[in-house]
């Protein structure tokens, strides 16, 4: 696959952990990362989690042991993720992936943060 009139960014690969807990992007342009499925799924660009305006969002606990069961395309744009704990709605673009794979650490804390101000865990309660 090559860049998109130099645009956007396309994969060139995408490979699931044996263990499913973690899905590694490669990117024409040579960025990569090790995406753990926790993040994908608490990212989710879904309504259910982004809603429909900022203030809508939801904060996502409890999802540390979760799973990528597949990947399935969408077009030539995209994937639809399903994940172990049901949740299949979330379109991830490939603009949507290179954004969470470039700035992985700084969502991450952010999460992280998010849950520590809400008294809230990874773990399920």
């Amino acid at each position: 696959m090559s860049q998109a009139h130099g645009k956007e960014p396309v994969p060139s690969e995408l490979r699931l952990s044996a263990d499913k807990t973690m899905l590694r992007v490669t990117f024409c342009d040579g960025l990569e990362r090790e995406l753990p499925a926790e993040l994908l799924r608490v990212e989710s660009p879904s309504a259910e989690v982004q809603g429909h305006s900022p203030s809508e969002r939801k904060l996502i606990p409890g999802k540390r042991l979760v799973t990528i069961l597949s990947i399935e395309p969408v077009g030539n744009y995209a994937v639809r993720l399903v994940f172990s704990d049901g949740h299949h709605t979330g379109i991830y673009s490939w603009v949507y992936l290179y954004e969470l794979a470039r700035n992985k650490d700084e969502v991450w804390r952010t999460y992280l943060d998010r849950l520590e101000a809400a008294s809230l865990s990874r773990d399920l309660v």
